[in-house]
């Protein structure tokens, strides 16, 4: 199965092409008209609260954005931090951007660090996200490597939706990238600057994924309901997992583990943030306001304007310093 069409962009700006191979590249391809799945150990079974739970999110009391993690559910009051670009509310049917890839230090296993794109519509038990990005997550997958994720809901996180193919949803389609795999070659400190182009859009009622120039798979559309008609909501940007170990505020990095103000080859960042509008065609993100936890701990600053960068920002942090005790 293919898509229809790709959207086209109007922006003057070029397009910069960086591939990131993934680590299970090294030991092989697959055969013909086969797709890669990550395999599902026990271990990773045995790691969730339950088997109901599995590869899922559950919604906690006081969250400020989208899909409390079960990482934490015998105290649900830890809390999820942010450090994130909103788009203004729209009608919205993808986006398109590139954010570099960083190896965040998380400090207790139940935590994690992201960088991502959300998509919405709707509200309480009737939201439904298509959500992809790049994460480090011990408590699911074992080890600290940074791994390319997808997720979905239909229904806040009640019922519905998973992580990657942990249940019946996302459509793995590429031979090359896989959900759930992980990248080897990350950016670092004043050095090389690694990044991946991601691009979303609804092509009929399906909603693709794809990874610089590879269709990796799809959302099908017979998973949602109010998202059909198209996302209201469009943010981008980190997301940490602070457990208070100790009594303290975690040292858990988001992104490159530095403050945006850093700037370029420090702190993390997403550029050329795009959107598609209803006739399919990509369009210069309009309207972006922040929304931050703890800037103390996290934070976000954009980017200079009219650059090859298009829109862009950067965002990060250490979580754990001085004025984040």
């Amino acid at each position: 199965m293919r898509p229809s069409f790709i959207p086209e962009s109007t922006s003057t700006y070029t397009k910069k092409k960086i591939k990131a191979t993934q680590a299970w590249n090294k030991n092989g391809r697959c055969p013909q008209n086969t797709v890669p799945i990550r395999r599902i150990k026990k271990e990773d079974i045995l790691r969730s609260k339950s088997i109901g739970n599995f590869g899922k999110k559950m919604m906690t009391p006081g969250i400020l954005l989208y899909g409390s993690s079960s990482v934490h559910q015998d105290d649900p009051s830890k809390g999820h931090e942010y450090a994130v670009m909103n788009a203004m509310n729209g009608l919205y049917f993808g986006t398109q951007f590139s954010v570099n890839i960083w190896k965040p230090q998380v400090e207790i296993r139940n935590e994690f660090s992201l960088a991502q794109t959300w998509l919405s519509s709707g509200a309480g038990t009737t939201l439904n996200t298509i959500e992809a990005g790049l994460q480090v997550y011990p408590g699911k997958y074992g080890d600290n490597n940074i791994r390319l994720f997808v997720y979905w809901t239909a229904d806040g996180y009640q019922n519905t939706g998973c992580y990657n193919t942990d249940c019946s949803g996302f459509v793995q389609r590429s031979s090359l990238v896989t959900v759930g795999a992980a990248y080897t070659t990350v950016s670092e400190y004043n050095g090389n600057q690694y990044e991946l182009s991601m691009l979303i859009w609804k092509d009929g009622g399906n909603w693709w994924l794809q990874i610089g120039e590879e269709l990796v798979g799809y959302w099908p559309g017979e998973l949602f309901n109010s998202i059909g008609g198209g996302a209201t909501r469009v943010l981008w940007g980190g997301e940490i997992v602070n457990l208070e170990t100790g009594g303290q505020h975690t040292g858990t990095d988001m992104g490159s583990g530095h403050f945006a103000g850093e700037g370029f080859g420090r702190a993390s960042y997403f550029r050329s943030l795009m959107t598609v509008d209803g006739f399919n065609t990509l369009r210069e993100a309009q309207g972006l306001f922040p929304t931050i936890t703890n800037d103390n701990c996290y934070n976000t600053m954009v980017g200079d304007a009219g650059t090859t960068w298009g829109v862009n920002f950067f965002y990060g942090g250490p979580g754990r310093n001085a004025r984040c005790p």
